[in-house]
């Protein structure tokens, strides 16, 4: 029997299969001077058209929800294309990174540590197991915001479901990666002396 969820709040995205960047998840991090928070980049393919169109739609649940909060002091609620939102084009805005190519992203952030999960739903304890480059599943919060004349929507990290390993995006080699050649010493050699 596969376990259904229904989703009440339709500002909050359970993406499909996605890639992590600038994964900080396990320890939160000041980004610019601001509050340090945990975060990563979320990569959804271009070919996940589903996953994006729940995003457009929380987009627009999240602009319907916080009219107010939008509007201000202001007359009226500026339009949602005027606004920015946190869906993004990698072909487009990070055009020199192979990891980007082909994806939408979203950046995501939490004052909170997300849940980890791994495919199981059991609980990942291990740090090493979720980096940049790891395959998962996302929740995701939508949500206006309004903050010194700057307005828009944004994304809210919510929890991670581990599905994958994947090649690090951290440009650091992994040792079993560095050192898989078939290395030969000549046993007569003394390295030490």
């Amino acid at each position: 029997m596969k376990n259904t969820v229904t989703n009440a709040n339709p500002c909050k995205v359970i993406t499909g299969l996605a890639r992590l960047s600038y994964a900080n998840i396990w320890t939160a991090k000041s980004i610019n001077g601001g509050t340090p928070k945990f975060s990563t980049s979320v990569l959804i393919p271009k070919s996940d058209t589903a996953t994006v169109q729940k995003i457009k739609a929380a987009i627009q649940a999240a602009y319907d929800e916080g009219e107010s909060k939008l509007k201000g002091n202001g007359k009226s609620v500026p339009a949602l294309a005027t606004l920015k939102t946190p869906l993004r084009d990698g072909d487009v805005e990070r055009p020199d990174d192979e990891a980007y190519a082909g994806h939408w992203f979203i950046n995501a952030n939490s004052n909170t540590a997300p849940g980890v999960v791994d495919i199981n739903r059991q609980p990942i304890l291990d740090t090493s197991e979720i980096y940049s480059g790891v395959y998962a599943r996302v929740s995701l919060s939508l949500y206006a915001f309004n903050s010194n004349g700057n307005r828009g929507i944004a994304c809210g990290l919510q929890n991670i479901q581990k599905i994958k390993d994947g090649a690090s995006l951290g440009g650091k080699a992994n040792a079993e990666d560095d050192f898989n050649d078939d290395f030969t010493t000549d046993a007569d050699e003394d390295f030490l002396s």
